[in-house]
């Protein structure tokens, strides 16, 4: 999308799996994550980090110096519309019964993203071919299928353009944004393959306790929503 500009309208929320808790993730954490996809998203909450200064007066300077301190990934305070059925609202209300952290990731426009039909070799690397793909090493890539993935790659799982091997119809991905080997592929697929492409740096991997909220009330012309927030419990990744 022209000038980096990405609406909040058609993002996407998606929670994974339970985690055991740690402050620092990185992308390895969330290889393999089995994402579903919370429905009703009606509003976002701010999501980022915060640090706390602490202060110091000195006699000598007569002056109050600051330093940094602790990081807060803050409570995303988000709206849905009740979806009693929506298998991610399911999976939703089993975390907030949960007392454990659970994996989370948000698409941030995510219906801007370019997508379209590949082929994927078998080998090692793979070589995933898509003409006029347009993208640049470390963006994150995820696949689909009618079928199933050359064994060696999964879908929903978020992988990586490397630089090795890339070319304007072609690509290896690696398994973190950094990485520099290409998955291998050991037998093919199935079906056909869809590869999508969020715009880099437009999607956040963290990890987050799943809290209970309020059902919002009003007038007879208001839309029954429902709040529901997330602690967030770790660094958030930005890929």
């Amino acid at each position: 999308m022209s000038g980096g500009l990405y609406p909040i309208s058609g993002s996407k929320l998606y929670i994974g799996g339970r985690v055991t808790a740690k402050g620092t993730v990185t992308a390895a954490d969330f290889a393999g994550a089995e994402w579903t996809e919370v429905g009703g998203w009606a509003n976002a909450g701010t999501i980022g980090d915060t640090q706390e200064v602490g202060e110091q007066a000195l006699i000598n300077e007569k002056r109050v110096r600051k330093f940094k301190t602790t990081l807060n990934g803050g409570t995303m305070e988000n709206q849905f519309v009740p979806m009693a059925l929506d298998p991610g609202q399911i999976k939703f209300k089993q975390a907030i019964d949960d007392c454990v952290p659970y994996q989370f990731k948000i698409e941030w426009g995510a219906d801007c993203l370019p997508s379209d039909d590949v082929t994927i070799s078998v080998g090692e690397p793979a070589v995933v071919t898509w003409n006029s793909h347009g993208l640049v090493a470390g963006q994150p890539v995820v696949f689909s299928t009618t079928g199933s993935l050359p064994t060696g790659l999964s879908a929903g799982t978020v992988y990586y353009v490397i630089a090795t091997g890339l070319t304007a119809n072609s690509f290896s991905v690696g398994a973190t944004p950094d990485a520099t080997t290409g998955i291998e592929t050991t037998a093919a697929g199935t079906g056909t393959h869809t590869a999508s492409a969020p715009p880099a740096g437009m999607t956040d991997m963290f990890y987050g306790l799943a809290l209970p909220g309020a059902r919002q009330g009003g007038d007879a012309t208001a839309a029954h929503l429902r709040a529901w927030s997330i602690a967030v419990d770790s660094n958030i990744i930005e890929v």
